[in-house]
């Protein structure tokens, strides 16, 4: 008997662990219902379109949540910076020890939100030297793409 009230403990605290996470686009995410904003990025909108190194367009924003989508799992830890106007967590996510923040900008799938952080300006210059993402062609900072589309 104490052997099935172990087991069963175990696997309500196990499953209470596992956080359900949804990608909304390349800088949002939804963890166990809570509304999360990826702190210091800022990554192209989901409709938005970039320009590659051939001058061909592509939707950059769909680009950025399937990056996004592919590095998230199960396991994502994120610790809230603030609470935004929108009542979202804006926060550091790992997944695995990784930086999901910094990942996305060093991967050129988001740039430095500098109105807010110059956290990870570094890693945005070996990203653009590189022309990793959307830095291997043209595209509209995103902030300036909602403005113009609001």
């Amino acid at each position: 008997m104490r052997l099935i009230f172990c087991l069963l403990f175990s696997c309500l605290f196990v499953s209470d662990a596992i956080a359900k996470v949804r990608v909304v686009d390349g800088d949002s995410l939804v963890v166990d219902g809570q509304d999360v904003r990826l702190w210091g990025i800022d990554a192209p909108e989901y409709n938005q379109t970039c320009y590659d190194a051939k001058g061909i367009e592509y939707v950059c924003g769909d680009v950025s949540f399937q990056y996004l989508k592919g590095i998230v799992g199960d396991n994502v830890v994120c610790e809230s910076i603030v609470v935004d106007r929108y009542k979202r967590q804006v926060s550091v996510c790992d997944v695995d020890g990784i930086n999901i923040n910094e990942k996305m900008v060093e991967s050129g799938m988001a740039v430095v939100y500098g109105q807010y952080s110059n956290e990870y300006e570094d890693v945005q210059v070996k990203a653009k030297e590189s022309k990793s993402g959307i830095w291997q062609g043209k595209f509209m900072n995103p902030e300036l793409f909602r403005a113009l589309n609001r």
